[in-house]
């Protein structure tokens, strides 16, 4: 199954936020390929700069979601979509439209308001308790 992450996911893991468990579980089974998992090239560079104001360093930790994850790009034509989507998110937008165009069949999310319209939502929650 081909899966989008979100960057709270990787926040929730990184900073041991409250979802800790589940992002460490998916985390896991990614590392192991039992999903195909991607991501937008931007996550890295925001999972830096929010976590290094409490994490002195994660270059490790970028460095291992670089391997294990397929990054992804914007291109023009996927800005452009995301700027006609009616939500105030342009980064959620993006994420949407880019893992739409890359054939992703779930998002995973503990953002409530996530912009999805076609792709199936999960918190990390519902999908450790649906596939793990």
């Amino acid at each position: 199954m081909k899966i989008f992450i979100d960057t709270n996911i990787f926040l929730d893991l990184i900073l041991k936020r409250e979802k800790y468990q589940e992002a460490l579980l998916i985390f896991n089974a990614i590392e192991k390929n039992i999903f195909d998992a991607s991501i937008l090239d931007i996550t890295i560079l925001n999972i830096d700069y929010i976590a290094k104001k409490q994490v002195r360093n994660t270059d490790a930790f970028l460095s291992t979601i670089n391997q294990l994850f397929t990054v992804l790009g914007a291109s023009n034509v996927s800005i452009d979509k995301a700027l006609n989507i009616d939500n105030n998110d342009l980064e959620d937008n993006l994420q949407y439209i880019c893992a739409k165009e890359a054939g992703c069949e779930v998002i995973i999310t503990n953002d409530k308001n996530f912009y999805s319209e076609t792709i199936e939502k999960m918190t990390s929650m519902e999908f450790v308790s649906k596939y793990l």
